[in-house]
């Protein structure tokens, strides 16, 4: 079994666990080796603008945002602009600050046909510490993984 297909029998492992309504849950380093494998693995970040320009991005990740800044309200465009970025036969991992909004794409994704929809856990920032901040604890950049700033 090669790589790719150990990290995606992982990830619908946990969402039988999770009883998730999409294909799986992976961490950021799962979700970073699955990128640099040849399953085709797209990443979708939907976090706001002012978040990719301020706090970052995972270079290559498609650009969507699931609610828009400043008042978070939910981009009615979203489902729209993922079908015009993204083919439903790929593997799709969404990303988000802390794995929130991502779980709420993934769930939309797979209602409409993205049979390999999965849920980046931790988002790109993590969980807070005990001081209130991020990228501390866990998630993409705490793991070190690539990033680059908006």
């Amino acid at each position: 079994m090669s790589e790719a297909n150990v990290i995606l029998q992982r990830a619908r492992e946990r969402a039988g666990q999770l009883g998730l309504p999409y294909s799986g849950a992976l961490t950021p380093a799962e979700a970073h080796l699955l990128m640099q494998q040849p399953v085709g693995a797209t990443v979708v970040d939907v976090r706001t603008a002012a978040e990719w320009q301020f706090v970052g991005i995972v270079p290559g990740a498609e650009l969507i945002e699931w609610k828009r800044y400043p008042g978070m309200a939910p981009n009615p465009e979203f489902l729209a602009q993922l079908k015009q970025k993204v083919d439903p036969q790929r593997v799709v991992l969404f990303l988000c600050r802390s794995g929130a909004r991502s779980h709420d794409a993934a769930a939309l994704a797979a209602s409409h046909g993205y049979a390999e929809a999965y849920n980046i856990l931790e988002g790109f920032e993590g969980d807070r510490d005990a001081a209130q901040h991020r990228n501390t604890v866990n998630g993409w950049k705490a793991a070190g993984l690539p990033w680059v700033q908006g």
